[in-house]
């Protein structure tokens, strides 16, 4: 198959072309570039023997978009472009929704333009929002509590009305949850721009100096050692799940849900102490209060990723944080380094 991978230069994206390109798949990454770097693309290429085609385009451009789809003969695309913190969101939703959903229409309307009507999306397991009990299922109603989430929401629901409206488009949604490590070469891996917005990461930049210490939100969350629990899942099984995904609706019409998760919790303060493992030392923190809108505890069920795509994650926390801290070590300030 040619895949066309919207933000392939990112840290979930090129581990996934890497991915695509070893299972022999032609692969066309597509970014902005504006929280990413090329770098990664030539470092995949290095590591798989095979150029990668890259095209500087945004999703807002639709024109841009229809000179790719004109040059290529795709078979689908995964979709990871888009606007992705958080807090960023709250502040500046009208662009959050312009870039993730409007720039979604935008990529539809040119793969169904061009014949192409199999998507694999990126989503988020903050779909979930706040009301629901763990762990998380599909079938679960889902309700955001962030402008973030719901742009995922928004996309998925015009995913899920497009592939019943017409019945050729084949539509996998993800929801994965927290990824971190790298590929186990040290090539490539998580470059956050500015100050990390998730806790390996920031870690990681701890253990190298970039960082004075680590600041755990809260303490005292009724967990069992008092920091918030969430599901941590290797950045290569999930580029394998996004494959699996791939794979299974690259014969089936309708849209299709699925949790990428590990099913089960990791606390902060055993993340950190894994992570301490993995550098060889204690790194300093500090545990202060807690953040604004952050749940206690959330996890995965991925029983019915396992039972329809035969995937599940295979790699420990440990190896998570081994491979995770041998990328940053190699690669102290990521790709400009």
């Amino acid at each position: 198959m040619t895949i066309l991978v919207t933000g392939g230069s990112g840290y979930i994206g090129s581990h996934t072309v890497l991915a695509l390109q070893e299972a022999g798949h032609d692969v066309v990454v597509m970014d902005n570039l504006s929280n990413s770097s090329e770098e990664s693309l030539r470092r995949v290429a290095q590591l798989s023997g095979k150029p990668v085609p890259f095209h500087q385009v945004d999703l807002t451009d639709p024109e841009g978009l229809d000179r790719l789809f004109s040059a290529y003969d795709f078979t689908a695309v995964i979709h990871f472009a888009g606007l992705k913190a958080v807090g960023e969101s709250a502040s500046i939703p009208l662009e959050y929704y312009y870039r993730n959903v409007a720039g979604t229409i935008n990529l539809l309307r040119a793969m169904d333009a061009h014949d192409v009507r199999s998507i694999v999306f990126s989503s988020s397991a903050t779909v979930y929002g706040e009301h629901n009990p763990i762990p998380y299922i599909e079938k679960m109603e889902i309700g955001a509590s962030n402008p973030y989430g719901r742009t995922k929401e928004q996309i998925e629901d015009i995913l899920s009305d497009l592939s019943a409206a017409d019945e050729r488009w084949s539509v996998a949604l993800l929801r994965y949850f927290n990824p971190v490590g790298a590929h186990p070469s040290g090539l490539i891996g998580e470059d956050p721009q500015g100050i990390p917005n998730n806790l390996v990461p920031y870690i990681a930049q701890v253990a190298v100096g970039r960082r004075e210490k680590l600041m755990v939100f809260g303490g005292d969350y009724d967990t069992p050692d008092g920091t918030c629990l969430r599901d941590y899942i290797h950045v290569v099984d999930l580029a394998e799940g996004h494959l699996a995904a791939l794979n299974h609706i690259a014969s089936r019409t309708g849209a299709f849900r699925w949790n990428l998760g590990s099913g089960r919790g990791s606390s902060v303060l055993e993340v950190l102490k894994s992570f301490e493992q993995a550098v060889g030392r204690p790194l300093p923190y500090e545990i202060t209060g807690r953040r604004q809108g952050d749940l206690p505890a959330f996890w995965a069920d991925p029983s019915s990723a396992l039972a329809d795509l035969g995937w599940s994650t295979t790699r420990s926390l440990d190896e998570m944080c081994e491979d995770h801290w041998r990328w940053q070590k190699n690669n102290p300030n990521g790709y400009a380094s």
